[in-house]
């Protein structure tokens, strides 16, 4: 799948001029052609950045569904995409009134730090509003979280209102995502992330699998559910605030992954983990070839493909397995 992703686009790319490049780069040559230079320098890491966004957007998924025990919960729910976007926004508009100094020394972090910083804020608010004597309720994360999010979309969309044209579609084009100024230093900055964080979540998916049971009878099993709480909340800020601060905002990865795979292979969260990174990877990758080839030279930005295909396929698979199905009550 990396190696078709790899070799189609506006400048397809052979797999031997792949090979050469590899080659070359090894040996500490420079690339011999234009082609051996796009695969290394643009092609290669925006498709490993495109992987590793898709399993981070997804395991997130994993998560968040099994912390509100409600499969049709996603990553962005308690604000975290929303305050990312705002803090991006600020700095396309406001840049112009921020220190050179601090623009020289930030470079190009300058918007993924403040998008970050962004996410960060918002799901610490939703965190501290919905904190009550002690205990936290899944139920008021649930519907501060919307209301943090509504902040979050009012305060870019003011910024919108208050841009120039130019300002205005950097705000449009990365609240629907894009992986075109993709790097190896992003690479490297979230596959670490991606590495770290699948490695914590899975010593907790059988304290979710406990959460599944309700939060009494998981704390019977031993599982102390606010300290549960509050680290897979931390570890759903880091992962969406890292690849939100440097791809802008994907939605429905992070819901129909995981949601899919729990109607294929079951809600245990120690299989729905790997799974969910292995399946949001590969589609995210078909979804940036498609972005990238249905109008080529020109992009489609990521978001409308994830959003367009994911929903129809998502309806389908729901009335397929029956789960739309009515439960009790009369017709409306």
């Amino acid at each position: 799948m990396l190696i078709i992703a790899t070799a189609f686009g506006a400048v397809d790319i052979r797999v031997n001029e792949m090979w050469n490049s590899i080659r070359h780069f090894v040996s500490g040559q420079q690339p011999s052609n234009i082609y051996e230079a796009v695969f290394l320098q643009i092609r290669l890491p925006r498709v490993l950045l495109c992987a590793v966004t898709g399993a981070i957007l997804s395991a997130s998924g994993v998560l968040m569904q099994g912390l509100f025990r409600n499969p049709i919960v996603e990553p962005g729910l308690i604000g975290t995409s929303a305050g990312a976007a705002f803090g991006a926004s600020v700095i396309f508009v406001l840049a112009a009134g921020i220190p050179s100094a601090l623009k020289t020394l930030m470079g190009p972090l300058l918007v993924p730090l403040f998008a970050f910083a962004g996410g960060l804020l918002a799901t610490w608010l939703v965190y501290s509003l919905a904190k009550n004597a002690g205990r936290i309720s899944i139920m008021s994360l649930l519907l501060i979280g919307i209301a943090v999010n509504a902040i979050g979309l009012s305060g870019t969309g003011f910024m919108s209102y208050i841009a120039r044209d130019p300002q205005a579609r950097s705000i449009t084009f990365w609240n629907l995502g894009t992986f075109s100024g993709a790097n190896w230093m992003q690479v490297g900055i979230i596959s670490l992330v991606a590495g770290i964080i699948f490695i914590i979540s899975i010593r907790y998916s059988k304290q979710l699998n406990a959460l599944l049971l309700g939060e009494d009878e998981a704390g019977y099993l031993g599982v102390d559910t606010n300290k549960l709480k509050r680290r897979i909340m931390f570890l759903n800020t880091t992962m969406v605030s890292v690849a939100t601060a440097f791809v802008g905002v994907i939605s429905f990865m992070g819901l129909i992954v995981p949601h899919v795979l729990r109607l294929l292979i079951g809600s245990d969260n120690k299989k729905l983990l790997p799974a969910s990174m292995i399946l949001g990877a590969i589609l995210l990758t078909l979804a940036d070839m498609g972005a990238r080839l249905l109008l080529a030279p020109a992009e489609i930005p990521i978001g409308i493909i994830t959003s367009l295909v994911g929903a129809p396929i998502f309806i389908l698979l729901l009335k397929k397995f029956n789960v739309l199905q009515q439960k009790g009550g009369g017709d409306a």
